[in-house]
């Protein structure tokens, strides 16, 4: 990646900046500005996040924003409610408040000297979300939204259910959320009179995030609240959906490019959950550079030819071997108009004995009962791509699953979109899951994950209305797999498998179920994409630039292990996970040093659904000179036939003293998950 240090405008960074809302709390910021703005007012770009401003995203901020900056915009990076350097309680996730005052920081900013009027916003994961999410309350300033690793709809995809099962992640992602909520204020940015009194208001009322989402199994309104899917006529601003197949949130892009009614574009590259001119698998693009086109000509009026260019622009990946960790991944971009695109044609391929053919077979009933542990292989639901979190060899989940093989293919087949298995199934319990993954066979056997889709079969007419299944019972059901760009090559197969369980991206279900499939009614459909003498002339990307990195010094450099043990004596198998985030000090905030662990165990025993369990730990710590505090929280999560039970317990410390501690006992009842 370039690194820029000079810029069309000089650039002044102007930090802490308190934003005061209606009721009084006062929100941290951090400008970056040009230095002449106030005699020559600039658009302003804001991204509005939880995540701690002068450290959490400290890094990526330093290559990010003096960017934006030195090419004329106020770029603003604020801290929500409660977090970071700002007041108040975060207590939970995208809020009404945190849209409140989303519109409250826009116009303070379209107010100043400094800005001309018309702001943007960015943001990736959570930044990406409330960027569509505030775009539908429409505040007058906002006119464009580039929103990555996004959603638009919460229940469907996002971290918390996929499919009607309950995402692993949940309990995970609240042990993160749970351990971020506890961080105090920096002692001078807010005073050493006022940062603690800060701290323990945080501390005390935060709360518990994962009993309300498991307090909601459903698409409720809870869920319904954020999900800009419910009526995307609410959005006028024009949005840059961003999203890379190695991510858990590729699928809203494709929604939003057919959805909206603003002007919008797509891009999907190979990336995992990160920006795109840094992320991994690669390869990177100038992705500072397209954004600047993009601002350009929705904030300046400029003629950049963004609007110009297709739609959708998608990276075709070739074929690869397995692999937990690519630095990139082989391909090509390709493009299209408009999407849905009337080039991308269905071809159906038919389930038949243990085989997947253009020509229907006969009809044969195939039982698969999965042992807990098939998806061991599965990588992460949300990979970040920098450490090995991407699927492995799939091989290896084979011997639990149905598999389905076509012949050794005669030509090669492009797909992009959504596949699609259409199931006729019957189930021997109430309760019970499908999972199905697409793969890629190479000649030596080894097996590449293109796509997966998950089903709770309670679901399987609606989110919102789940029904039991009736045992034995046939259905035909219909399971959407995730958006996918793939080249499946000549002399490769093409392989289905279903599996009863995919631990440890989701939680069992409550018994082990047997289901009949069958074969010679049950089919799936992939996207076939064909050539295109267009995608040769496409507008090559930029090499990736940013501003100058974060002046630091790291103590401790990250460290990552990831382990699977199979206890040979009680047959319980555990996924252990220790990240070691490393210490860092942040030189330009007078000797702020930052540490962060946490060790995560996820267990579970292949014929014992009920024995699964997660129990994870995070330690944050805070430093400078004799000055220190601390804070540990710790989640526990089992299960019983009909409940979920929780354990959780905070301890903060400032220096040796507990400033605060607390536990948490709930038993919260399994809705049909």
């Amino acid at each position: 990646m370039k690194i820029v240090e000079e810029f069309p405008r000089e650039v002044e960074v102007l930090d802490p900046v308190f934003i005061e809302m209606s009721d009084g709390i006062r929100l941290a910021a951090r400008i970056w500005l040009p230095k002449d703005a106030r005699e020559r007012p600039v658009p302003a770009i804001l991204e509005y996040l939880p995540y701690r401003r002068r450290d959490g995203t400290a890094e990526r901020d330093a290559l990010t924003h003096p960017y934006f900056a030195g090419h004329g915009y106020a770029s603003v990076r604020v801290d929500m409610r409660g977090a970071g350097d700002s007041e108040g309680v975060l207590l939970g996730e995208y809020l009404r408040q945190e849209q409140d005052d989303a519109l409250e920081i826009i116009d303070w900013i379209a107010a100043q000297a400094w800005c001309a009027g018309t702001v943007g916003m960015i943001g990736i994961s959570w930044g990406g979300f409330n960027g569509l999410q505030i775009a539908a309350r429409r505040p007058p300033a906002l006119k464009a939204v580039v929103s990555i690793c996004s959603t638009d709809d919460r229940y469907a995809d996002d971290i918390h259910y996929m499919g009607g099962c309950l995402l692993n992640d949940t309990p995970a992602w609240n042990g993160y959320m749970f351990s971020i909520n506890t961080t105090p204020p920096d002692p001078r940015v807010v005073g050493d009179n006022r940062w603690k009194e800060l701290w323990v208001e945080r501390l005390r009322g935060s709360g518990l995030w994962l009993e309300d989402w498991l307090a909601h199994q459903r698409r409720d309104d809870f869920y319904k609240h954020g999900s800009v899917c419910e009526n995307f006529a609410d959005i006028e601003a024009a949005v840059y959906a961003v999203g890379g197949w190695a991510d858990g949130y590729s699928n809203a892009v494709f929604r939003l490019l057919a959805g909206l009614r603003s002007p919008c574009k797509g891009l999907v590259g190979p990336w995992a959950h990160k920006y795109p001119h840094f992320a991994e698998p690669g390869p990177a693009i100038g992705f500072l550079q397209e954004c600047l086109r993009w601002w350009d000509h929705w904030l300046k009026g400029r003629d950049t030819g963004i609007m110009d260019e297709p739609q959708l622009r998608c990276w075709i990946e070739d074929p690869a071997p397995p692999r937990t960790h690519y630095r990139e991944r082989p391909g090509r971009w390709v493009a299209e108009a408009s999407w849905p695109s009337p080039r991308i044609t269905s071809r159906v391929l038919h389930l038949g004995k243990g085989v997947l053919g253009d020509a229907r077979g006969a009809t044969v009933p195939l039982t698969i009962d999965s042992p807990a542990t098939v998806g061991m292989m599965a990588g992460q639901w949300c990979p970040h791509g920098l450490d090995p979190d991407l699927p492995g060899d799939q091989r290896l989940e084979a011997g639990g699953s149905l598999v389905f093989d076509t012949d050794p293919l005669g030509e090669s087949v492009d797909i992009l979109g959504a596949p699609v298995v259409s199931l006729e199934l019957a189930s021997d319990k109430p309760v019970a899951m499908v999972a199905a993954c697409l793969s890629e066979v190479l000649p030596d056997g080894a097996a590449t994950r293109v796509s997966y889709g998950l089903l709770n079969l309670t679901h399987r007419d609606s989110h919102e209305h789940p029904e039991p299944l009736e045992p034995g019972r046939t259905y035909r059901v219909k399971l959407q797999l995730n958006e996918a760009g793939h080249r499946f090559a000549a002399g490769n197969r093409i392989r289905l498998t279903l599996s009863t369980a995919y631990w440890p991206i989701v939680w069992p279900s409550p018994e082990k179920a047997t289901l009949t499939v069958t074969a010679g009614e049950s089919t799936l459909a992939l996207p076939v994409r064909p050539e295109s003498d267009g995608d040769a002339a496409l507008r090559p990307f930029e090499e990736p630039e940013a501003a100058a990195p974060l002046d630091a010094t790291v103590h401790v450099r990250p460290d990552f292990e990831w382990t699977f043990v199979h206890d040979m004596v009680s047959g319980k198998v555990t996924q252990h996970q220790k990240f070691d985030e490393g210490r860092i000090t942040y030189n330009e905030h007078d000797g702020w040093t930052v540490a962060s662990t946490h060790d995560e165990f996820i267990s579970v025993h292949p014929d014992d659904p009920l024995s699964a369990s997660l129990d994870i730990t995070w330690t944050e710590r805070f430093s400078r000179d004799a000055w220190e505090v601390t804070s540990t929280t710790r989640t526990k999560m089992t299960c019983s036939l009909t409940h979920f039970h929780l354990e959780a317990s905070l301890e903060a410390r400032h220096g040796d003293e507990v400033v605060h501690a607390q536990q948490w006992r709930r038993d919260i009842p399994r809705d049909l998950v």
